[in-house]
């Protein structure tokens, strides 16, 4: 019985320090995949315009908060539309980004729903680093 106590404790400590009890706020991650990703989960998934407007250069920031919900921006300016949506970043660009510190152009995958519907799409973004953190500067045309 105790060997089997020594598990559970083991396995409790390990999910207690596995948990991030302090989520970074999306600005100031490090990693223009990761502010990416972020962006797109703030607009889509949480619907909270002013968080993805958040990482954002000014002058996208003002486009994107002129427009009042997220629905409008993912409708108007990225042309997709998601009730829930997984997102995720092509990873096989990382090594050539690396070359490039200043800038990054990120790809993003889409898998999600609409209405019922099972869309998939992909988009494209320009992110920039200013003031030691990446903000995302231009959508860039579509890639396919």
């Amino acid at each position: 019985m105790i060997k089997y106590m020594k598990y559970i404790m083991l396995s409790a400590l390990i999910m207690l320090l596995g948990c991030d009890q302090s989520e970074k706020p999306i600005s100031e991650l490090e990693n223009p995949e990761l502010v990416t990703i972020a962006f797109f989960d703030a607009l889509y998934n949480e619907k909270n315009i002013k968080k993805a407007a958040s990482v954002c250069s000014p002058k996208l920031a003002r486009i994107i908060l002129s427009y009042k919900s997220p629905q409008a921006v993912g409708r108007h300016l990225f042309n997709m539309s998601f009730d829930k949506v997984e997102i995720s970043p092509d990873d096989s660009g990382v090594k050539v980004r690396e070359q490039f510190k200043e800038s990054a152009n990120i790809t993003v995958f889409f898998d999600g729903t609409y209405l019922d519907d099972k869309i998939k799409d992909v988009k494209r973004l320009s992110v920039i680093q200013q003031d030691d953190k990446w903000v995302i500067d231009k959508i860039l045309k579509d890639p396919f």
